[in-house]
Order: structure tokens, then sequence, then C-alpha cells
């Protein structure tokens, strides 16, 4: 009497044996399958020719993505290189506040950007960038663990900025020395999806510690 096999001990004797296709090539031929595709019987060469093409595309799409987020990191990289020999130009202290966030606009095309220091050396009091800036302000930059990126929730330091009322996202960054902040470091969009809380932010975070180390000289 003939056993009858089931598909499973079929599969496990097919795996066991990869070179049977090889022994009954024959069969490559006669053994049908439904294609996804056309819903229509194809052989298992057709259907393995269909698997590889999907699979060929998925890698295709792939590929496409890396290349444009390559593209997105290096046209960013530029940005910032282009921004930092900004503040290397920057011969006097007292001038690095106006070009560090100039330059902001400038490289990365932001539409407002502004900054506020504290505990700074007596020469800079009564500079623009010293003014306006409360204790829950500081208290605030001092709870930033990492940039804030997202919604305008009428922060005081997007109040700061020329015109507060038409931002809807905003990067807010603390500006740190010795791990204790010293300032905040706004940039505002009208366009509430310029700014977003699932943004990657290993650039702003970079350009929080360039423009802490900028700006330390004015510390007192």
């Amino acid at each position: 009497m003939t056993a009858t096999l089931d598909s499973t001990a079929v599969a496990d004797y097919l795996a066991d044996h990869p070179t049977f296709f090889q022994e009954h090539a024959n069969l490559l031929g006669e053994v049908k399958l439904s294609s996804p595709l056309t819903g229509k019987a194809v052989s298992l060469q057709e259907r393995q020719m269909e698997v590889m093409r999907d699979k060929y595309k998925a890698l295709e799409l792939r590929m496409s993505d890396l290349v444009r987020l390559a593209e997105a990191n290096a046209a960013i990289a530029n940005k910032f290189h282009g921004w930092t020999q900004t503040l290397l130009k920057t011969r006097h202290d007292g001038d690095m506040p106006r070009a560090l966030v100039d330059g902001l606009a400038t490289h990365f095309g932001v539409p407002q950007a502004t900054l506020r220091l504290w505990n700074l050396a007596p020469a800079h009091a009564g500079n623009w960038y010293v003014n306006g800036v409360s204790e829950d302000a500081r208290l605030f930059a001092n709870s930033l663990l990492a940039p804030y990126c997202g919604s305008n929730h009428d922060f005081e330091a997007v109040r700061w900025l020329a015109d507060a009322g038409a931002v809807q996202s905003t990067v807010i960054l603390p500006l740190r020395s010795n791990g204790s902040a010293f300032g905040l470091l706004i940039l505002g969009s009208p366009d509430p999806e310029r700014f977003t809380a699932s943004m990657g932010t290993d650039f702003l975070v970079h350009i929080g510690e360039t423009a802490s180390a900028a700006l330390a000289a004015l510390r007192a």
C-alpha cells in the first residue's frame, strides 16, 4: 500500500534534496503555479522569474530611497559648511549673534531666526540678544535635553522673533557651556510642516553645539 505524502513532507524532501530539479529538469515546465499577477497558471520557472522581478523592484525602490536620503544629507551638510564659514569669518565677538542668526536664515532658508543669551560679560549688557529674558525662559532652557521641534505653543522664546504671530512651527535649541544653558536659539516658520516632532534632529544638535561654541567667548 502506497503512503500518501502531505505537502509538508514534500516540502521537507525538496529542502533536503536541493538538486532534485536539476536531476528532473523536465518537471520545471510541468509544475503549474497560480500567478498573483495574472491569476493564471504558470510554470515553476515563470513563477520564479516573477518572484525575482518583485525582489529586484523592491531593491530598486530601496536604492532610490537611499540615494534620495544621501542627497538630502549632502545638501544639509553643504549648508552647514557654508554657515560655519560665516561664523569663522566673524572677527568681533559682539558681531557673532547677528552673524549666527542671519547665517542660518541665509544658508538654511529659515524664515525667522533669533537668539537670547544670559550670564554674559558686562560689555554686552543692553544689546538686543540679552533683552527680555525671563527666569522662566532660563529654566526652560536648562530643562531642554534635546532640540524642541514642532508646533508653536506660544512659547516665550518664539515671541522673541520679529513676526512671532506668523510662526506655526518652531525649533528651539538650548545653548550650553559646561553643561549649563546660557541661551536659546530659535527658528520659526509659517509652515506648520516645516518643523515637526517626527523630523531627525542630528543636524539640529550639531547646530546647537556649534552655536554654543561660537558664542562662548561672550560669557562672563
